[in-house]
């Protein structure tokens, strides 16, 4: 099996469902995986003007599960679900946010993500957004591009980190 679950050829045929977990579950976890090995104050390094440090970057994918697989599915506010009103105050670290507590509220958010889909087809949809009613699909789709997105983040802001580790 390859490194990428989604270049596994076993994945090449199965319906478009089973391709989205795929390449969605990759992604989650390359996320999850940018703070291992980390220490603390690594995770919350500010290499860039804005509020992104790895550590927040991955409060922010978990603030994103929340929205396009809480919010939009059950109708629930954000106020209900406990998370921010906007996408950047999710990046606002507190200071009880750790490496350790940041990826399991992470690894949560994913599950219950599978857990409300489950039962839904890619042409359902769901109602619960600001823009309207959107197929599964469109959310998987946004969802694709979003962790992607940061995974890209995450590769550059990770790689900075571990070259200010190696001896000048």
């Amino acid at each position: 099996m390859s490194t990428f679950p989604s270049m596994d050829p076993g994945i090449f045929a199965p319906d478009l469902r089973t391709q989205f977990e795929a390449f969605l579950d990759e992604h989650r976890a390359a996320l999850h995986g940018c703070l291992d090995g980390l220490s603390e104050q690594e995770a919350r390094a500010s290499l860039v003007p804005s509020r992104t440090t790895l550590l927040g970057l991955v409060k922010h994918a978990t603030f994103v599960e929340q929205v396009w697989f809480d919010e939009a599915i059950t109708r629930r506010s954000r106020q209900e679900i406990g998370i921010p009103a906007t996408p950047d105050e999710s990046f606002i670290l507190d200071d009880g946010d750790t490496v350790a507590g940041v990826q399991a509220a992470y690894r949560r958010a994913c599950g219950d993500s599978r857990g409300r889909t489950a039962s839904l087809g890619l042409d359902d949809l769901v109602t619960g957004n600001r823009r309207g009613p959107l197929p599964l699909r469109w959310v998987y789709l946004h969802m694709l591009r979003e962790l992607a997105q940061h995974c890209g983040h995450a590769d550059i802001l990770r790689e900075q980190l571990l070259a200010a580790r190696a001896p000048g």
